[in-house]
């Protein structure tokens, strides 16, 4: 446990050094929905209809920014060689890397969401299964992005590729998330796709963990 506190702590104090590469996604997710906000009339109603989607599909674009650095860098300085022949558990080494991916990139796009969907005029009143649905879908992305870079880490160009096998991975989470929305702004009930994006966190965080660390072995045999 304490090798994973430690583990843990180095992926802070190398965000920390690099600040600037951790600032681009919140920054690029602000840059897409003010772009989307710039390019329609002012004061237009439809723009409103798809915050959803937008800060969906910002949120995700943003998150791909940083997870092919997840593990290549980890490869370069010979880190990722160390955790495999260490005692610690791959398994929940990756969780650990996979975590606190999400917590320097993924959850400064929730806290961004509910001030950017008021600029787009979305209603304050949809604000609560908006906000739910990026916390629960956005640990998602970085795992099976995590998932995604462990399996392309020994590519010599897996960074081109990891966009294309993230993006349909993802789906059933954006198709989720925008969906408890809308049945929020249709007067249903919104907690059948908060559900069902809370099943798919489950098994994000319980087998992909998993398979990302058979990945890394075998990207090393």
């Amino acid at each position: 446990m304490s090798a994973l506190v430690a583990l843990f702590a180095r992926e802070l104090k190398l965000a920390a050094r690099a600040r600037t590469e951790w600032l681009m996604p919140p920054l690029f997710f602000v840059i897409v929905v003010t772009l989307f906000g710039f390019g329609v009339r002012p004061n237009d109603p439809q723009l409103a209809a798809f915050a959803p989607a937008i800060l969906w599909v910002g949120a995700l674009l943003a998150a791909l920014l940083s997870l092919e650095r997840l593990y290549r860098s980890d490869q370069e300085d010979g880190t990722l060689e160390q955790l495999l022949v260490s005692p610690t558990s791959l398994t929940f080494a990756v969780f650990i890397k996979s975590l606190a991916h999400w917590l320097l990139s993924g959850l400064p796009l929730v806290l961004l969401a509910a001030p950017l969907a008021a600029m787009l005029g979305f209603p304050s009143a949809l604000l609560t299964p908006l906000v739910v649905g990026l916390a629960l879908g956005t640990p998602c992305l970085s795992f099976i992005g995590g998932f995604v870079a462990a399996l392309t880490v020994g590519l010599p160009r897996g960074g081109a590729l990891l966009p294309v096998l993230v993006l349909p991975l993802i789906v059933p989470v954006v198709i989720f998330g925008a969906g408890a929305v809308r049945a929020s702004g249709q007067g249903l009930d919104a907690s059948a796709p908060l559900y069902f994006l809370a099943a798919i966190l489950m098994f994000t965080l319980t087998v992909l963990p998993w398979l990302a660390a058979a990945a890394l072995r075998n990207a090393f045999e």
